[in-house]
This record gives C-alpha cells, structure tokens and sequence, in this order.
C-alpha cells in the first residue's frame, strides 16, 4: 500500500506537454518553459544547432574549441568571470559539444534568473577571442586530446572505429577534432564559425524550474530579443551511401586485454525502427539478467564488461556493441560468441518476459529523468531537435509500449547483417 501511494504521488508530479509553454522571440530564437516548483532552483539551458557534423577537414573540433572559448571573456566580462559569478550566487554551469549540438546549462537559485540572462545574452553577443586567451585554451584542449585517448580505451576505439565505418558523413570525425587542425585554427576562423552558427535564430532555449511564465518571456524580451538574428545555415546534405561489405580495423595500444567494438549502421533518432532498436539494446546488454551479460559474462566468462548504445543523432548513426575480453581470451573468440548471441535474436527473437522487464527499465529511467529539473531542461532541448518537437518526449512511454516482440526481430533481422557491420579490435602493441 505504501509503494503505491509513493508511486501515485510521482506519477501525479509527472509533466505533461500542456504544463510546457513555448514562445518566439522576433529573433528566431524559442524558448520552452516548463513551471516546477518544488525547490527554488532553475535550469536555464541554450542549445545551439551545430556540432562537429557541421565541420570540415581543416577546422575540425572548432565547435568543442569555441564552447570552452564561450566562457573566456566577453564584452562586459573578462575570462572566467561566468563561472566565478555564478559560483558566488550558488549556481554553477556547464556545457557539452556532440556531434549535432552544443549546449549550454546554467543551474542557479530562482533569485538569479536574470543575472542568467545578463551573462548569456553578453556571450550571445560575441566571445572576446583575446589572441593570447585563444592560444592559452589552445593548450588546454591540446592537453585534453591527448588524455582522452591516453586515458580512455573505449574512446579510442571509437573514434577509429567512426573514421572506417563512416565512407563520407562528417560522423566518421571525432568531436574534439584531429590534432593538427586544433594546432591550426585562427582567431578568425573561430569567429567566423561563431558568426555561421551562433545566432538567436539557429539556438533554443528551456528553462526550467520555480519561475513564471510571463517572468521568463519578459526577460528574454529584455536581453536576448534585442540580439539580432544571424543568416540561417545552409542545410548539411551529407548522404552516406550503403555499405557493400564488412569493415574491420585493428588498433594497437598498450593495454592488457583487447577491447572490440562491432557496429551497425541504423536509422537517425526517432525514425520508424528507433524504438525496436532501444528495446533491443536494453534487451541484450542492460543489466545481470540481459543477454549478452549472460552469455558473455555470467555463464563462460568470456568478457569483463559489454555494453550497447546508439547516440541521438540528426542523420543515420551507428548501434554499437563494446565489450573487454577476460583473461586470456581472444578478440576472435569474444567476437564470435556475441555474434552468435546477435544471430539467436534475428532468428528466434526475444521473450515476452525479456521485452516485458526491457519496458519496466526504459520507463523507469525515463520517469526517473522527469523527477530532475536539470534532466527536464535537457531532455525538453533534445527532443525539440532531434525528434522534431518537445511533444514528443511525453509521448515515449506510448512509442515504447507499442513495441512487439516482431518488431525487434525484424530490426534485428534488417540491421545485424555482415554486410552493415565494422569490426574494431584494440589489442597490445605486437613485435614483428
């Protein structure tokens, strides 16, 4: 009885897309602002619709480079300064570049909201682009490259992995982009890339947590409408054509057991067999009770870790399956026995009782995101772009319950083929 009385009490705290109100300023930019009032806190988030797909040999990671320089100064505050005031308040920031987006999060007390609005519309305006503070940030991201590969198997693994799978589509760069054009970029360049894609009309704006309404959309009218908007993007057209075979690629790193990723070619977020392919995911590798976890780990122990996943993306992407070989065994070996895992789903398909637990996971997660202000800000953002409209985030409990057992089988069937597969492998460095 309790149990239900608590799950009563957050299924009626749940949003639903009524409780989000929207506006235009007469820039371009939108703005979504759901109402949440449990803490005094607010989400204030601006998404920019360019990422490393927007790039090209030369520049690439100019977009991860200008998000670090969005917080080095601007004209009425030096570098740093947007964190210091904002730690001062109680607030904090952050942000993140991906593939399709760059991002934004202001997380402040509601007495700061239109400080928020003051430092954001400031850097909207324009970064500063000191040549000095550009080649200082220049070391820092330098310094990034080379650990993230350093440090992170898995990440190198991926990026490699990217680069075959990928024939043309700008997917197949890595967001932090190749060295030597972070050695290379100018001042200029990055202003002109701010210039293409920073303006108020290529960006959304949520805002979430204890404001109003009408609070939000007068001080948008204040500081941001006055930012004039900017020539629209051209669209990217970038088509990638079908793969006519299977990929394989082998990387060389001192590290203690090979690594492997196996990836297959799958339709952009939201199109018709994304949420078969969710299922699928969570089916094979989420959790003890997951197949792969079972076959891999539980019962032959084949491998130390494995894991699924797609990104969100505008264009077609990649599902992946990552995996780390136990103690004496071999890339060949693991490879083999989770491609016989992939062939038993293609054939035989998935229980009930799989499907059943797999949606029990993916609802509890998702209502779990929707009891976080931070979580709403983002998910509202990310589904105005990548599904087409904020509506859409409240509808995929729905999309997700429709799924049937046939509908993953034929997803698998359709995109686990050799030839829509690349192979990667990360094993010790060999002697010759």
């Amino acid at each position: 009885m309790v149990y239900m009385l608590c799950l009563a009490g957050l299924l009626t705290a749940r949003p639903t897309a009524q409780d989000v109100r929207t506006f235009t300023l007469k820039n371009g930019m939108k703005v979504l602002v759901l109402e949440d009032h449990t803490i005094p806190q607010v989400m204030f988030q601006i998404f920019f619709k360019v990422g490393s797909r927007n790039e090209y040999p030369g520049i690439t990671g100019i977009s991860h480079f200008l998000e670090h320089m969005m917080f080095n100064g601007s004209e009425n505050f030096g570098p740093k300064m947007f964190d210091r005031i904002l730690e001062d308040a109680g607030g904090s920031s952050n942000a993140y570049t991906g593939k399709d987006l760059t991002s934004y999060q202001d997380w402040v007390p509601k007495g700061s909201l239109e400080q928020v609005f003051q430092l954001e519309a400031d850097r909207l305006k324009g970064p500063a682009l000191e040549e000095s503070v550009v080649e200082k940030e220049r070391g820092v991201v330098l310094s990034e490259y080379l650990t993230t590969y350093e440090n992170s198997h898995h990440a190198l693994l991926e990026d490699q992995l990217n680069a075959v799978a990928f024939q043309v589509h700008p997917y197949r760069r890595p967001v932090i982009g190749y060295e030597s054009d972070i050695r290379r970029w100018q001042v200029s360049d990055i202003r002109s890339y701010f210039d293409r894609y920073y303006g108020p009309n290529n960006a959304l704006l949520a805002v979430v947590g204890d404001v109003s309404f009408d609070r939000v959309r007068a001080l948008a009218e204040t500081y941001l409408e006055p930012i004039p908007p900017r020539p629209t993007p051209p669209p990217l057209a970038v088509p990638e054509p079908p793969q006519r075979g299977e990929k394989r690629l082998v990387v060389e790193k001192e590290v203690s057991s090979p690594h492997l990723l196996i990836a297959f070619h799958v339709p952009a977020t939201g199109a018709a067999d994304y949420y078969a392919l969710k299922m699928l995911s969570v089916v094979l590798s989420q959790g003890k009770s997951s197949r792969l976890y079972q076959a891999l780990i539980q019962d032959r122990t084949l491998a130390t870790e494995v894991s699924t996943y797609m990104y969100e993306s505008l264009d077609p992407t990649l599902f992946y399956i990552y995996a780390v070989c136990a103690d004496g065994v071999s890339a060949g070996s693991l490879e083999k026995a989770i491609l016989r895992e992939l062939r038993k789903v293609v054939k035989g398909g998935v229980t009930e009782k799989e499907l059943a637990r797999a949606r029990k996971q993916v609802l509890a997660s998702f209502y779990g995101s929707l009891q976080r202000i931070s979580d709403k800000a983002d998910l509202l953002g990310t589904y105005e772009i990548f599904w087409g409209g904020y509506e859409n985030l409240f509808r995929f409990p729905e999309a997700c319950l429709k799924v049937r057992r046939a509908d993953i089988r034929a997803a698998a069937a359709k995109y686990f083929l050799a030839s829509n597969r690349t192979v990667g492998i990360l094993r010790p460095r060999k002697d010759y």
